[in-house]
């Protein structure tokens, strides 16, 4: 082997390389502190540089889409299951487009709030933009109620094993795709003036959950929390009985409040700000950095 041979081996070496440019030396567990604080600084600079300092949050099922895309899902399942009537996967799948086909009025109610919200939120002072977790279902009302407004909104996308991709009508320049749940989330809650829930399964609880948490603990500002749905949170679950085994206050009931339309969830978005107006000096984030 020549020199010259012997030089170009080395430099063809994976130890020769830049290490941010080295995506298997990025992808080591020993490394997983600096992705972490890299999913959490990038979507901050974009952010700052487009201005954003307030949000409206909304939180949903991926799977409550609407009706067109439902009628085509359940058509879709109709064909496999005729093909194979055996197969309890696809089966199972049919069932599932069925049920959900009551509820294509979710989809509808997201998309109706997002265009309201984008149209005429300014709360104390700042425009807020409408962040979802990019994905289909309702979080692609949301992003399309924006986006029939003109407005832009975001995108916060999260690799997981039953691989989707961003919803057509997230803003470009504002669609994020993160590894890290916890970062994610973080995401969600900073800058968040309100926050709107829909009917949806683990994740959309989880969501919920954590941002009722953050201000039963002081470590986030009150903010108005709108369920979208009552029957549905009434039949899924019972906060009085949480109460009566001591383990939440009474009290904490009253961290959100219910809705059936967009228009009513922005007036009770609309009245806590007017009856608590915005403090400047704070940024609503948590109360420790």
């Amino acid at each position: 082997m020549t020199k010259k041979d012997m030089v170009l081996k080395l430099r063809n070496a994976r130890a020769f390389k830049k290490a941010y440019a080295d995506n298997v030396f990025m992808s080591t567990p020993e490394l997983r502190p600096l992705r972490l604080q890299l999913e959490l600084l990038k979507p901050e600079v974009y952010l700052k540089k487009y201005g954003i300092e307030s949000t409206i949050v909304l939180f949903g099922s991926a799977r409550l889409c609407s009706k067109e895309d439902g009628l085509v899902n359940i058509k879709e399942m109709e064909k496999k299951v005729k093909k194979e009537p055996k197969n309890k996967e696809f089966k199972d799948k049919l069932e599932a487009a069925k049920a959900v086909s009551k509820y294509y009025k979710y989809y509808d109610i997201a998309r109706d709030f997002s265009r309201l919200a984008s149209e005429k939120s300014c709360l104390g002072g700042s425009k807020s933009i409408i962040v979802t977790g990019g994905g289909p279902g309702i979080m692609e009302g949301g992003n399309r109620g924006a986006y029939d407004a003109g407005a832009k909104s975001i995108g916060l996308n999260i690799t997981l094993p039953m691989e989707q991709g961003p919803n057509p009508y997230v803003s470009p320049e504002l669609c994020f795709r993160f590894h890290y749940f916890a970062v994610r989330k973080m995401h969600f809650v900073m800058r968040s003036k309100a926050l709107v829930v829909f009917p949806g399964g683990f994740g959309t609880f989880d969501e919920f959950f954590e941002v009722l948490t953050l201000i039963q603990t002081g470590k986030k500002s009150a903010l108005p929390i709108v369920l979208i749905g009552k029957k549905f949170w009434n039949d899924v679950f019972n906060l009085k009985n949480l109460v009566k085994y001591g383990v939440i206050s009474k009290t904490d009931i009253d961290l959100f409040k219910y809705a059936e339309s967009g228009q009513e969830a922005w007036d009770i978005i609309a009245d806590f700000y007017a009856k608590n107006p915005i403090d400047k000096n704070r940024d609503g984030d948590e109360t420790e950095d």
